[in-house]
């Protein structure tokens, strides 16, 4: 019995990611349009969906980079580990 719900789990999964695959090639092909991007020195063209990846991917790095720099933050002090008199 346990061998079928492996297999409906996988089926699931995997359903999942075709319904999202598709509504991203949706989503890609109605933002084709293109559009003018204004930078700090200068302005340019680019194709809205380009322009919403690579806001993506930047917000992902920004994230990824705060998280590893929070994680260094976080140092114990040894005096906080030892037991206080009284």
């Amino acid at each position: 019995m346990s061998r079928w719900r492996g297999d409906r789990r996988r089926l699931a999964q995997i359903t999942a990611w075709i319904v999202l695959t598709i509504l991203l090639v949706l989503f890609a092909v109605l933002n084709l349009n293109t559009v003018k991007v204004d930078w700090i020195f200068g302005s340019g063209k680019a194709p809205l969906i380009l322009v919403i990846i690579v806001a993506f991917l930047v917000g992902v790095a920004f994230a990824l980079l705060a998280r590893r720099f929070a994680g260094r933050r976080q140092v114990r002090h040894p005096a906080a580990d030892r037991p206080q008199r009284g």
